[in-house]
C-alpha cells in the first residue's frame, strides 16, 4: 500500500474525470469505476484509484493496452 494515498470527495472526483454525478454512480453500479470508501458518515474515493481509472480510459481511447 502506498503511504501517500489520500481520499478525495465527490466534487474533486467529478473535476478529475469530467463526468457528472449520475454517470459516475452508474459506472460504480456497473463495476467499471472505483467504489468509494465509507469514512464514518461520509464517503471518499482513493485518489490513486481514480487516477488509474483515468489513465486506463486514455490508454483505451488511444488503443494502447501495454
Amino acid at each position: 500500500m502506498q503511504m501517500n494515498q489520500r481520499f478525495i470527495r465527490l466534487p474533486e472526483v467529478l473535476g478529475i474525470v469530467g463526468l457528472g454525478k449520475t454517470v459516475v454512480y452508474g459506472k460504480i453500479k456497473e463495476g467499471t469505476f472505483p467504489r468509494q470508501v465509507k469514512l464514518g458518515r461520509i464517503s471518499g474515493w482513493v485518489e490513486a484509484e481514480v487516477q488509474a481509472w483515468v489513465n486506463l480510459q486514455i490508454q483505451r481511447s488511444r488503443g494502447n493496452f501495454s
